[in-house]
């Protein structure tokens, strides 16, 4: 497993300095329907933005 998750989505109430994700555990979901065959065919469900 990851031992540093990194994430640039600093809107996200989970961004950390040094963009790390500061999450208990990351749920990313494929949003084709199909296969994903590259990181633009997935989401991030673990995004919550910042209030």
């Amino acid at each position: 497993m990851a031992k540093d998750v990194l994430c640039e989505v600093n809107s996200c109430k989970y961004w950390a300095t040094g963009n790390k994700c500061a999450a208990t555990s990351i749920y990313v979901v494929n949003n084709r329907g199909t296969e994903a065959r590259n990181s633009e065919e997935t989401d991030c469900k673990t995004f919550e933005p910042k209030i």
